[in-house]
């Protein structure tokens, strides 16, 4: 027999309109893309340049991290800083929003780690 399921924590989304759950869902659209939170994940810990970003993702092409950076940047979590040396730099770092998200980001990663065990379909392919 299995216990139930811990309560959640007491929140303020309990209150949350609608209004509140459409933004938040948008945000999740962009978040929950392939690529963006490891994108973001790698902007966290420091990573500043594109091609550290794509040498931190495994797998990601250079064009799917141009795609993501834009949508990142459109969704105002990552500000992209264009330096006019010779040649020009550009370098890509979290703004406000994309910080505080992070912490998000690693309780995600927490769950997941947490449940990910229990699910019968990964532990068959394991």
């Amino acid at each position: 027999m299995t216990s139930p399921p811990p309560s959640p924590p007491s929140t303020s989304w309990r209150s949350a309109d609608e209004a509140e759950c459409q933004h938040a869902s948008k945000v999740l659209e962009v978040v929950g893309q392939r690529w963006s939170p490891s994108i973001l994940l790698a902007l966290g810990r420091g990573v500043e340049r594109f091609s550290e970003i794509i040498a931190m993702t495994a797998g990601l092409s250079a064009r799917m991290l141009t795609l993501r950076l834009k949508q990142l940047e459109t969704a105002h979590l990552v500000e992209r800083i264009v330096i006019p040396t010779t040649p020009v730099t550009v370098r890509y770092r979290l703004t406000a929003q994309g910080l505080d998200l992070i912490d998000a980001l690693h309780s995600v990663a927490g769950y997941v780690q947490r449940w990910e065990v229990d699910d019968p379909a990964t532990r068959a392919t394991r």
